[in-house]
This record gives structure tokens, sequence and C-alpha cells, in this order.
């Protein structure tokens, strides 16, 4: 089974904590595939991407792109996996398209956004009944990721 992380975001961005989720995910040998819920917000992380630190950029395409298959982290807005992916990072709202494909699924929600929040919530309850190992984490005020189920 598919193991499946809920990250509760409580101080800091989804723009803020993706790169080092992406980062660690490459360097256990990883491909990662990170599925939108809009074009706008997969084209804002493109940007973001190639720019969030002065002294490094993480390597990524998204599914305009002419070879999706050769990029480490593939950004999306659809539920393929392009790049034979081992992560499915869910951001943004995106609805999950079977996941028992992956080693590891990554559903990172908002929680100051309602809709974002209900959306976890409902999400959590069928990936339990279907039998994923589910995990729920969430920051302290430091920022770091704190196990709570």
């Amino acid at each position: 089974m598919t193991e499946i992380l809920f990250y509760h975001l409580t101080e800091s961005t989804l723009e803020d904590a993706l790169p080092g989720l992406l980062e660690r995910s490459l360097q256990r040998g990883w491909r990662a595939v990170v599925q939108t819920g809009s074009e706008q917000c997969r084209d804002a992380l493109d940007q973001h991407l190639w720019t969030y630190r002065d002294d490094s950029f993480l390597a990524h395409g998204t599914d305009r792109d002419s070879f999706p298959a050769e990029q480490p982290v593939l950004l999306t807005t659809g539920t393929g996996n392009a790049n034979g992916a081992h992560i499915r990072f869910l951001v943004d709202g995106a609805e999950p398209p079977d996941l028992g494909a992956y080693e590891r699924a990554v559903f990172l929600f908002d929680g100051h956004d309602a809709d974002q929040l209900e959306a976890a919530r409902s999400h959590w309850k069928l990936m339990k009944a279907a039998g994923h190992d589910v995990t729920y984490w969430q920051q302290a005020s430091d920022r770091r990721w704190q196990r709570k189920a």
C-alpha cells in the first residue's frame, strides 16, 4: 500500500514548504510529480522553483514541456504520471488519481483555507478506508513538522 502523508500548513506557505520536500524526495533518488488544482498554481510554482533560493534552483518541468518523461520533478494539473514518479504531491485542492502506483503521496493543504481543510478531511477518510498507511503532520510555531496522527 502507498504511504499517504497529510501536511497541514499553519506557519508557512506552500511556496515555502514545497521546495524542501521536493529536495528531500530527490535526495532519496525519487522522481516527483506535483499535481496542482489549477493552471495558475502550476505556473506560479514553475516560476518559483527556479528562483526560490539565491544560490540554487530546483530542476523541473511542466506538463506543457516537450519532454515530461525526462523531468525529475514534473508540475501538472493532470492525473497522469508522465515522469514515472515515485512520490506524488497534491496541492491547491488537487483531486487525487489512484495512488496505488506510488511509494508515497503527500497532501499539502493550507490550514487557513476552509475549502482545503474540508477537502483534506474528506481525502483522509477515503485513504484510511482504502487501507493506506496514513499519517497527519502539522507545523509547529518553529515550522517543523510534528506528527499528530
